[in-house]
């Protein structure tokens, strides 16, 4: 009787503990939580921020992403940057392309520090590319109400802000919108913008102490900086903690994200 009672306390334990690990560590990347921020800089626009796919770990399916979207109802969507690393993973890219795609809403996008892993970048370039998504490597963009900024990834070295500002008019009145993957850039930049959009930190992903010093992520996160919306001298700036996951396939006390900037 006794050993019955011992089995059925750790088959009761197992259970528990499962359940602990899914609630704590994977609901959070199952759970997509939709950011809403409102900046206000006189574009009068919706765009919806996509950032850190990382096909290779996420746990959201295209369709949910789809149904995201479709219910936000944006003017623009960004993708900024961090895709996959693994070339093996270019098909499941390919299906999240094609369904952002699909939406019929104008889409832009910028490699990540993950991308530039990849054996041959340029096939994540020509497959954004071929579903009419432009890839922006530090160039700018004149779109009816505003002047998108790309600046390529900082952390690993293919920044250029100079570069990207080179087209950007000044005096036409239309705000400068800024994405890149690595807000670090934003510490070497000095053009001046009205708001930028990044990724890279993934809001901490493990929010345990001392995290990014166990993971260096560069000097803003050593300043506390690694999610949400600041304000920098050359302008406003907000780090999404992105939809998918890295390194660990979990996430703790953080959920996936897709952000709403109603500018």
């Amino acid at each position: 009787m006794e050993g019955r009672r011992g089995s059925h306390a750790f088959f009761i334990g197992v259970i528990l503990l499962a359940a602990a690990i899914y609630l704590l560590l994977i609901l959070p990347t199952q759970w997509v939580k939709v950011e809403s921020v409102r900046a206000n800089i006189g574009v009068g626009l919706r765009i919806l921020q996509i950032s850190d796919l990382h096909v290779d770990m996420l746990r959201v399916s295209p369709s949910a992403l789809k149904r995201i979207i479709h219910d936000a109802k944006p003017d623009y969507i960004l993708l900024t940057g961090d895709y996959t690393y693994r070339e093996a993973y270019l098909p499941r890219l390919e299906q999240y392309v094609r369904m952002i795609a699909s939406c019929g809403i104008p889409a832009y996008a910028v490699l990540g520090n993950h991308d530039y892993e990849f054996p041959r970048v340029k096939r994540i370039i020509g497959l954004f590319r071929a579903n009419g998504i432009p890839v922006l490597r530090n160039e700018s963009i004149q779109l009816p109400r505003f002047q998108l900024v790309g600046i390529d990834n900082s952390s690993t070295g293919h920044s250029r802000p100079t570069r990207a500002f080179k087209h950007v008019v000044r005096k036409n009145g239309k705000p400068v919108i800024v994405m890149t993957h690595d807000p670090n850039v934003i510490l070497t930049m000095s053009e001046q913008f009205h708001y930028m959009m990044a990724g890279h930190f993934h809001g901490k992903q493990l929010n345990i102490p001392f995290f990014f010093k166990l993971k260096s992520k560069g000097p803003l996160p050593d300043r506390g900086i690694y999610k949400g919306v600041h304000q920098h001298a050359l302008g406003k700036f907000y780090i999404s903690k992105g939809i998918g996951q890295a390194g660990v396939n979990a996430r703790f006390l953080v959920r996936s994200e897709v952000t709403i900037h109603d500018l």
